[in-house]
């Protein structure tokens, strides 16, 4: 078959969704002929081979109000129609200039639900609930895969029918050496309200443990302030975006990993910080109870006195932060690329021949 993922970024933009489309067209490229159909970033060839798929890239207008830039791309549908696909997996809901082709699209399409319905604090949580509320209705008849069972049980609430409802998790890299263990306690990911720092910095005030902070957003700066005003600027190091090599060495060196998400459908940081074998506090919100599995303690979101005791309690126990650990390392084995490769290759079967 040939299979065209459908997503506004790409190499060299390489954020969660991105690398979950670069490792399913490497992965199938030896069964089907896949191709990444997406923007042409600054300075990004118009098509490139790349490990075994191709990527097509269109001419497009960014805006930086946000990371990443909103992006308008003309030409979609005709590009989907010029390279006539057997299925497209459609991965992105908030570019109105893709999903406006996919609606008018013909063919068979599939729709990966990345993210919660609804996701954000404030306005961008009303932008999004009307966004997510108008795009559905052009999927709730469709083939819609979930990468977490709390998405498929949220959208089956929501009217989908749960028939055409697949669970298919991003894969995770399997490390095939043990990390070692060091001092630090570790966080990753874009640095947005609904990540819930601002707890955890809070909660730092009474943790006797460095928080080392990996990731750039908007609310970089604002966390900094708070840090000092809090007094807790030496306990919390906020590294900024760092390497792919710099942030294995973080993941596979940390005491333990903390995630503590408003809302969070997924988390695949702390899935990669398990693979490693590292326990993880995490808010007990949307996916990341199945994510961390007993792998870990859960605590109630936006509450700094539970994370922080949550925390201690790990960094204080050697023998219960070890046996988490393990547990954390074993659960996370289900989510190996292989698993996740049998899985998409028979939903894009079956989108096929529907």
């Amino acid at each position: 078959m040939r299979i065209v993922q459908l997503n506004p970024y790409h190499y060299p933009y390489m954020g969660g969704i991105e690398h979950r489309l670069h490792e399913t067209a490497r992965g199938l490229s030896g069964k089907h002929e896949m191709i990444v159909l997406t923007s042409q970033l600054p300075g990004a060839p118009a098509e490139e081979e790349r490990d075994g798929y191709r990527i097509v890239r269109l001419p497009s207008r960014f805006t930086e109000i946000y990371n990443p830039p909103y992006v308008s791309t003309p030409g979609v549908l005709e590009a989907l129609e010029r390279l006539s696909p057997d299925v497209v997996d459609f991965h992105y809901r908030w570019a109105p200039s893709y999903t406006k082709a996919m609606r008018e699209y013909g063919g068979k399409w599939v729709f990966t639900f990345h993210n919660t319905y609804g996701e954000g604090q404030g306005a961008g949580r009303v932008m999004s609930l009307a966004n997510d509320a108008l795009f559905c209705r052009h999927i709730r008849k469709k083939r819609v895969i979930c990468i977490t069972e709390f998405i498929r049980c949220d959208l089956m609430k929501r009217g989908f029918p749960p028939e055409k409802l697949d669970v298919i998790p991003p894969g995770i890299d399997l490390p095939a050496t043990a990390g070692a263990e060091g001092e630090h306690i570790l966080f990753v990911g874009r640095l947005v309200g609904t990540k819930g720092l601002k707890y955890l910095i809070r909660a730092m005030a009474n943790v006797d443990g460095k928080l080392v902070i990996v990731g750039d957003g908007p609310e970089k700066g604002r966390l900094e302030g708070q840090a000092r005003s809090s007094g807790v600027a030496d306990k919390v190091e906020f590294t900024g975006r760092v390497s792919e090599e710099r942030k294995v060495e973080l993941l596979s060196t940390c005491r333990l990993f903390t995630m503590p998400s408003l809302f969070e459908s997924y988390g695949l940081a702390a899935a990669e910080a398990m693979a490693w074998g590292k326990p993880v506090v995490a808010s007990k919100v949307g996916g990341l109870p199945e994510v961390v599995g007993n792998g870990g303690l859960l605590v109630p979101p936006k509450d700094s006195a539970a994370l922080a005791g949550a925390l201690n309690e790990l960094l204080a126990d050697d023998g219960s932060r070890h046996a988490y650990g393990r547990a954390a390392k074993e659960h996370i084995q289900r989510f190996s690329w292989s698993n996740v490769m049998t899985a998409l290759d028979d939903t894009y079967r079956r989108v096929a021949e529907e």
